[in-house]
């Protein structure tokens, strides 16, 4: 019998026989919304034509410009309408000749924008550049103030690409964030559409939003824009309900698949999470060319969900072992020793391998498998780690935490996943993968620490069951206030390092989408557990309003 109420302990009862408190959570808020969908290649094919028509009007019209102000101006909305992957080429000739240009005589708004442009497309630019807006003290001069509100924007979005010892634009985000929020609380200061960016910008920086929502996000805002072009509006929305179709056709399909398992009746103490799980794969890459990727982080987004609530909210400590030990071995031969719940599970898990083993040998990417399998089994054994410091209520030392919750955060089982449907991608980019580099390390810390700081009451059990927020107070001897406000700033230096590696293209033979998808990464754990929210187990507030506007409401041309 599942239940949400505390367990008591009877006094005969051994603490490896017991179970977990189990936590019965909200059926799928979306129910049969993407069961059924029939892609009409008809009406794809003509939105089709008319793109690559448009295109070639708008590709002109970038060739066109001439001075710095107006192409860094296109540019940043070209890649907030999501448009960007259209015009690649032209984009990085255009930045690449601002890059060698003298910025000296830029504003506030423009000097900001070339800079965070140029370091998003991983160009070497020092934040020197800002000095000429510092007083003698290297404090920003306070007349900034009177560079209005797009300059005070421009600044406070070029500081989220910051990285560690850049002191002038950590001193930017409390300096405009401020001077922002005087001017949206002022009824008077602002007006739709810089009301609205600058409403955004405060909810979430551009940098660290994903980009699809950001994306749909803008189409609104520019629409708004009286300086817009319609030429480019009218070719954002053409490709968003493009892009839209496409993603309801992967998520029927998903449906589908899903469904055949049957898992919401046999593990009725699992979170039926699958739409969520897909918002995730669109994160990793909303590109047309990444269709199996996006399908592929969705079932690993399942997966580890299953795996996650198998361990914590329903195994006992005996049948985690057992599970564990079962999946070290890989055989469907030992199935039978398992319980049936977690049969289910395990069956589940084999078919999903089975899947990947089948495309990565159709893909020429046979290399990819051991390293899949090993991340899945790597990530069982850390599960079952964690949570016998939960249930036994024997927290690690804090270095041995952050080790464990590396795994944890899932980054290794995500991005193994999809690989065999990337080109790009060689038994050498694994290696890379699996050598713990910095950037890695730092994308699985925010996931890690974001997602603690939305799910770390959930976890609590109603204060029955200890946390890593317990962990980090008794390592540091601080309050449970303290420790979140150090998740934050934790955050904050992960975020700054991945700026630094991005920027430095860390190792030359990794290929870039790679890399991006680890910020990506980054930026979905951002969206889903930011503000101390936890949007996969409670999507209503947090993902619901994105899926609308990614796979329910097209734009209106």
């Amino acid at each position: 019998m599942f239940t949400a109420n505390t367990v008591e302990v009877p006094p005969s009862t051994c603490l490896r026989d017991l179970r977990p408190p189990v936590t019965i959570f909200k059926p799928s808020m979306w129910g049969d919304t993407f069961a059924s969908f029939c892609l009409d290649h008809q009406v794809q094919e003509t939105y089709e034509k008319t793109i690559e028509a448009i295109k070639k009007e708008v590709r002109s019209i970038l060739m066109a410009k001439t001075s710095s102000k107006p192409i860094l101006i296109l540019v940043d909305t070209l890649v907030r309408l999501g448009l960007a992957y259209h015009f690649e080429t032209e984009i990085e000739e255009k930045l690449e000749q601002i890059y060698k240009e003298d910025e000296d005589q830029f504003d506030l708004f423009t000097t900001a924008l070339r800079f965070r442009l140029l370091r998003q497309h991983r160009h070497q630019v020092s934040c020197s550049v800002f000095d000429k807006f510092t007083n003698k003290d290297n404090k920003l001069e306070e007349s900034l103030i009177g560079n209005g509100v797009e300059g005070l924007l421009s600044l406070y979005e070029a500081a989220h690409v910051r990285i560690r010892g850049e002191d002038i634009l950590e001193e930017a985000v409390s300096f405009t964030k401020h001077h922002l929020t005087r001017h949206m609380l002022s009824s008077q200061s602002l007006e739709s559409p810089l009301k609205d960016k600058v409403k955004r910008a405060l909810v979430h920086s551009f940098h660290r939003g994903v980009p699809i929502i950001e994306a749909r996000v803008y189409i609104s805002i520019y629409e708004k824009d009286d300086s817009r072009d319609d030429i480019i509006l009218k070719l954002a929305k053409l490709n968003f309900n493009y892009l839209q179709n496409m993603y309801k056709e992967e998520l029927s399909e998903l449906y589908r698949w899903w469904n055949n398992f049957d898992l919401k009746s046999k593990l009725p103490y699992a979170r039926d999470r699958l739409i969520e799980s897909y918002l995730w794969g669109v994160a990793f890459h909303f590109e047309p060319k990444y269709s199996y990727v996006r399908k592929a982080v969705a079932k690993a987004v399942k997966m580890v969900t299953v795996l996650d609530d198998t361990y914590d909210n329903y195994a006992t400590l005996n049948e985690a072992q057992l599970f564990t030990d079962v999946l070290e071995r890989w055989d469907m031969n030992e199935i039978g020793q398992l319980p049936d719940y977690m049969k289910a599970v395990y069956q589940f898990i084999m078919s999903i391998y089975e899947d990947y083993e089948r495309e990565a040998t159709k893909q020429g990417k046979s290399f990819a498998i051991p390293s899949y399998k090993e991340a899945v089994k790597q990530l069982a054994r850390a599960y079952n780690i964690e949570q016998n410091w939960i249930m036994e209520r024997k927290m690690p030392p804090l270095e041995e935490y952050l080790k464990n919750s590396v795994i944890t955060s899932c980054v290794f089982v995500m991005f193994t996943a999809h690989f065999p449907g990337m080109k790009s991608v060689t038994q050498e980019t694994i290696d890379w993968l699996l050598s713990n580099p910095k950037i890695v390390v730092s994308t699985a810390m925010i996931g890690r620490h974001i997602d603690d700081l939305g799910s770390h009451e959930r976890e609590n059990k109603e204060g029955t069951l200890p946390t890593v927020v317990d962990c980090y107070m008794k390592h540091h001897g601080i309050s449970r206030e303290e420790v979140l406000s150090m998740f934050e700033v934790l955050v904050e230096d992960a975020w700054k390092d991945i700026s630094k590696e991005w920027a430095n293209k860390t190792a030359g033979l990794i290929p870039k989408e790679i890399v991006e998808q680890l910020v990506n990464y980054a930026r979905a754990a951002e969206v889903t557990y930011r503000n101390s929210e936890d949007g996969i187990t409670n999507p209503e507030k947090k993902l619901g309003p994105h899926v609308v506007a990614l796979f329910v409401d097209p734009t209106v041309i």
